[in-house]
């Protein structure tokens, strides 16, 4: 089965549009490659996680910073489909 990723975000924080936004990014870029993209709002206030399958790729509070979309991106892909070319998004700067 294709892997599902969770966006657990802090709805008193105002994140749920960042969330939203991530999520579109990633059902967009991986439509053949993901079951789903779910939305999470959490109890714990500043929480931002994005897991798959539970394993988690991204968390705010560890990192101390929201990350960027090509990084979450390349994240994903390098879990679900390594030879996946991102465009612009594989590109350094």
């Amino acid at each position: 089965m294709k892997p599902t990723i969770t966006i657990e975000y802090c709805p008193q924080c105002g994140w749920m549009l960042r969330a939203a936004y991530i999520a579109q990014e990633l059902l967009t870029t991986f439509t053949t490659d993901i079951h789903a993209v779910t939305l999470q709002p959490a109890t714990l206030a500043g929480t931002f996680i994005v897991t798959i399958d539970g394993d988690v790729l991204f968390d705010r509070r560890k990192e101390g910073r929201f990350p960027e979309t090509k990084e979450l991106k390349q994240l994903v892909r390098d879990r679900v489909n390594p030879e996946k070319s991102l465009g612009h998004s594989d590109k350094t700067p």
